[in-house]
């Protein structure tokens, strides 16, 4: 007994003992200088907004960041293999809007109420635009979504709006309000927003 309690005991401590026997490199301090690096300093998750309007300009800049086609004719994101899965809604203006990047475009999807599908948390009621990714990849749509949405992260940051991207949504009802094909599922939800003290 006592002697399968020490082989345990041994492979717990083992890494702590590799560890402490390990090379440390100390690295110089990042260097902040940059408007980049300052944007990824200043970066961060809010779960407060106002209802201030968010102009049509400023929807068109961060769907653009989002997932828009850049001046080499590829997407502003990287995308595995160059498919480009990844699909943004945008729920603005209390309607249902697909963002068409090639015609820098929205394309109404539906007027239909779907905050109860969204807004499981009071704050996202208060934000005037909802981003919804979705994709039919099941290995990399969701790696495309994220790299969308830290592109809105960094935009919101320079514009001083606030974000959170989030999971707690109603994916399948959303699926069927959105009128997704049988393939292409919700990833997930960005809230974008001014703080709620900024008017």
């Amino acid at each position: 007994m006592w002697g399968r309690f020490i082989f345990i005991l041994s492979l717990v401590l083992l890494p702590f003992e590799v560890m402490a026997e390990a090379e440390v490199r100390k690295l110089p301090q990042p260097d902040k200088s940059s408007e980049l690096m300052q944007l990824l300093d200043k970066r961060h998750s809010s779960r407060s907004y106002s209802n201030k309007p968010v102009s049509e300009q400023t929807l068109s800049d961060l769907l653009w960041a989002a997932f828009g086609i850049n001046q080499k004719g590829t997407r502003t994101v990287p995308t595995a293999m160059n498919k480009q899965n990844l699909n943004v809604y945008v729920v603005y203006q209390n309607s249902i809007w697909s963002y068409d990047a090639a015609a820098n475009s929205l394309i109404k999807v539906s007027d239909e109420e779907i905050s109860d599908y969204i807004a499981k948390q009071d704050f996202v009621k208060d934000a005037p635009v909802n981003l919804i990714y979705t994709g039919s990849d099941k290995e990399f749509s969701s790696f495309h979504a994220g790299a969308a949405a830290q592109n809105v992260y960094l935009y919101a940051t320079n514009k001083g709006l606030n974000t959170i991207v989030r999971a707690y949504i109603d994916k399948d009802e959303l699926k069927d309000k959105l009128h997704l094909g049988r393939e292409e599922f919700v990833i997930m939800n960005q809230v974008i927003g001014y703080p709620e003290n900024n008017f």
